[in-house]
């Protein structure tokens, strides 16, 4: 942080950096504003109503921003006008400085973010993570649940390497290049064909030329995880605390995540008696101060996946080989060396796996020791085990040949078998926690974490699949040269279709509700609107708009149906591919002429959609790379995705959270303590779980003078819903018993936001009346234009927000102390 800077009697008084600088002197600004936006992004222009606004702190990331006149006045050293420049600044504005903290550009920025839309599986899993349900006093189950969690998500790793290794070991080295025919339509795959007898024409030299692409991909894998970790894991979180050290661990030690029941401490340190200590059910564990610093774990777990990367591809290049090596007769010399490789890989995937089984760090103070020698040598050891495989595999063999497919094909089958395993004991351990605390308005009672896991799952499976399917039609468009890809990724395919028709039913149950729904709202909008005269057009939009927001209260209905339906389906294709290990169609040979007609139907429309899904894919993620629209569009997915840190998966997509939520409490805490102000945290959106997450980590001190606003939130309607140990009914009645100041608008026809339903007798209520949208039904002397349906966007046209903003800061404390505090240095 840039040290204090501060103006009193002409003289500036400066203090070491990081340190809060204390006002001596009346402050002439008193009111602040502090808006975050919401999914998607915006401008400071238009947060803040002006043409002309400067950045006052920040970077090109993200960035605080005031309009220029207020800027001129800032009493922090951010503005260069003095108080005569805070002056004209009042005269042209009513009501607190506003300021707009832009963060879009940390989903949203450059092209490269398209490449983000691989990651997506990866970002699914990690979600899984976040939304177990609450448990307190159940602090084993909870590290229970994270680590199936995680071992899910090194599964996924495993099936994307593996799918490379099937595209360019499998496919393209081992089939193509080893059919003449298939060279012939290739002519780049000339010096690999065993007819041209050149050196490369071995098997395994062909097997460890073709390892280049997936021993690149984890490399790529590991570079962008890498880069993202320096630029948001590593910023650090505001506190008063200082680092953990290797003693003060104790029994607060636990995985990144589990809470959700103990109190929270003030002093961000562990509560006597472990990690669930303190009053049941109250506190979340977004106030810890080390929540939202991962570099620890992110490293940790970046070294495991990356080794588990590598060793795959070793596994993929030393198997056939091994196998050749062998058979009766086979070189006794290259014998042993294979099984003493083998046993070298399976005693390091070990090593890798209880690295991912191991806790990663303490959330209870921050939490910067990194590993070091775990980080660099286990991707050292997987690389160097896959450097003897490559040789190994290379050594020649006379008589070696490559027939068939690539030796390993029933790997897939056992990598789906155990994601299916690791998703059944998930729901087990959910289901468990739930009964523990029941909480009727949590999502799919608990389970959607492991139904979110099975669907990231199933969509690695689906990308897998669709990549090789395509590289198979690419090779050998007449599926008359090659083996093919493995039985399992077809019938993966085949399944889609039923799965597809599950989904049209479901979608056309919802628009028959949803229209009656419309229905039933057009009486109540008569209703609320009377003696005006009545426009039909205008009754049935008010109440279609109000039907179409009720959607998002469907949403548990359409995962569980989406997840029944690839868990049956899923198991129907694994038991198929491993009872018969042939395609469907081949199944289905000497059946019922009408089980033929569905097999081959559903296997080549199968093959048909997964294709079309890829090429979209694809397709979707060049036109982002160039298209700055489309960019946002794919930016509105990972704002909602990536909010949570990177807990279980290492290479998702990173947590924007951990730069935003610090750069949120940073600002508010050296502003009150400079100015001894009263600060509204006015959140939109998703920018209002920034605004509670960041509410979190003040200190008591500073909560005091700050008071917070939401509208159109999606904080119990989404996140109380589906990561109920985080942001359920205790955790937010501890944010609004934190926040006393604290009030919440939202309209019936906005599809996100709602109510928070926080109960408290004690204080005035968060829940603002639902506002009236549109504002008014027909013409009036206000609105002699029609006015417009505002559901999700606008909120700050409404007088309400006016209103009640000016009633919160009232609300706050309105003496200003004589004396600021300031934190421990």
């Amino acid at each position: 942080m840039e040290r204090a800077r501060e103006r009193s009697a002409g003289q500036r008084e400066q203090r070491p950096a990081g340190s809060y600088a204390d006002l001596s002197g009346e402050s002439p600004e008193t009111e602040l504003e502090l808006l975050v936006h919401g999914v998607g992004g915006t401008t400071p222009e238009k947060m803040l109503g002006d043409p002309r606004t400067v950045r006052v702190t920040g970077d090109d990331t993200a960035a605080v921003f005031r309009r220029a006149e207020d800027a001129e006045g800032a009493p922090d050293g951010s503005g260069t006008g003095g108080e005569a420049g805070a002056e004209r600044g009042r005269e042209r504005r009513s009501g607190p400085v506003r300021e707009a903290y832009v963060w879009c550009n940390l989903t949203s920025g450059d092209g490269s973010r398209a490449l983000w839309l691989l990651l997506l599986p990866f970002m699914v899993v990690n979600l899984a993570h976040w939304m177990r349900p609450a448990a307190p006093g159940r602090p084993r189950v909870v590290r229970l649940y994270g680590l199936l969690v995680r071992l899910c998500a090194l599964t996924l790793t495993v099936l994307l390497v593996a799918a490379a290794c099937e595209v360019a070991l499998d496919l393209v080295a081992w089939q193509c290049a080893g059919v003449q025919a298939c060279v012939r339509r290739h002519s780049w795959l000339d010096f690999l064909s065993p007819a041209a007898g050149g050196w490369w024409s071995a098997p395994g030299r062909r097997l460890a030329l073709a390892a280049t692409l997936p021993v690149t991909l984890t490399g790529l894998l590991w570079y962008l995880s890498h880069r993202t970790w320096r630029a948001y894991e590593s910023h650090r979180p505001l506190s008063s605390t200082p680092v953990a050290t290797d003693d003060e661990r104790g029994s607060a030690d636990e995985e990144r995540g589990p809470a959700g029941g103990g109190a929270v401490p003030r002093s961000g340190g562990p509560e006597p008696g472990g990690d669930d200590a303190g009053p049941v059910g109250h506190g979340s564990a977004l106030a810890r101060p080390g929540f939202w610093y991962g570099r620890r774990l992110v490293a940790r777990l970046r070294a495991a996946h990356t080794a588990v990367g590598l060793l795959t591809v070793a596994a993929a290049v030393t198997t056939p080989a091994a196998r050749f090596d062998h058979r009766p007769g086979g070189p006794a010399v290259l014998d042993v060396l294979g099984l003493g490789l083998a046993a070298a890989l399976l005693l390091c995937g070990a090593a890798v796996v209880v690295v991912v089984c191991r806790r990663g760090r303490s959330e209870w103070r921050l939490d910067q020791r990194l590993d070091r020698h775990l980080v660099r040598r286990l991707p050292l050891a997987a690389l160097a085990l896959l450097l003897l495989g490559l040789v190994y595999a290379g050594w020649s063999r006379p008589g070696w040949q490559s027939t068939g497919r690539l030796p390993g094909d029933p790997s897939f089958g056992a990598l789906m078998l155990a994601q299916g395993l690791l998703v059944v004991a998930l729901a087990t351990v959910a289901g468990y926690l739930h009964r523990r605390r029941p909480d009727p308005r949590a999502g799919m009672r608990g389970l959607g974490g492991p139904a979110v896991a099975l669907l990231a799952c199933a969509l690695g499976g689906v990308i897998s699949g669709g990549v090789a399917q395509r590289v198979a039609d690419w090779l050998d468009g007449t599926r008359a040269l090659l083996t093919g890809p493995p039985v399992l990724l077809t019938w993966q395919a085949s399944v889609i279709p039923p799965l597809l028709a599950v989904l049209l039913l479901l979608v056309a149950g919802l628009a028959l509700h949803t229209a009656r729904l419309a229905r039933t709202e057009r009486d109540r909008v008569r209703h609320e609107h009377p003696g005006e005269p009545e426009d039909p057009a205008r009754t049935r939009a008010i109440a279609h708009a109000r039907a179409m927001a009720t959607l998002t209260d469907r949403a548990p209905l359409v995962v569980a149906v989406l997840t029944a339906t690839t868990l049956v389906l899923g198991s129907v294709a694994l038991a198929g591919a491993l009872a018969t290990r042939k395609t469907p169609d081949g199944a289905a040979h000497r059946t019922h002429h009408l089980v033929q007609a569905v097999a081959e139907t559903s296997q080549a429309l199968g093959s048909w959609l997964v294709g079309v899904g890829f090429l979209l894919f694809v397709t979707w993620g060049r036109r982002a790379y160039k298209d700055a629209s489309a960019r946002r569009t794919i930016g509105i997915l990972w704002d909602v995705g990536t909010f949570w840190p990177r807990a279980a998966h290492p290479f998702a997509p990173p947590c924007y959270a951990e730069r935003a939520v610090p750069d949120l409490t940073w600002r508010m805490a050296t502003w009150t303590r400079r100015t001894g102000g009263r600060l509204v945290l006015s959140g939109h959106s998703q920018g209002s779980v920034l605004a509670a997450a960041a509410a979190w980590q003040l200190p008591p001190s500073v909560r005091g003078r700050v008071a917070l606003l939401t509208y159109g939130s999606p904080l119990e309607r989404l996140y109380g819903r589906w990561f109920p140990a985080h942001f359920g009914p205790p955790a937010l009645a501890a944010l609004h018993h934190d926040i006393d100041c604290w009030r919440n608008l939202y309209r019936r026809t906005d599809p996100i936001g709602g109510p928070v339903r926080v109960p408290d007798d004690t204080s005035p209520e968060v829940d603002h009346e639902p506002l009236r949208d549109p504002l008014a039904y027909g013409r009036t002397p206000d609105h002699p234009l029609p006015a417009p349906i505002l559901g999700h966007s606008d909120y700050q046209t409404d007088p309400a927000f006016t209103r009640e903003r000016a009633r919160l800061l009232t609300r706050l404390h309105p003496e200003l102390p004589g004396q600021r505090p300031e934190l421990p240095e």
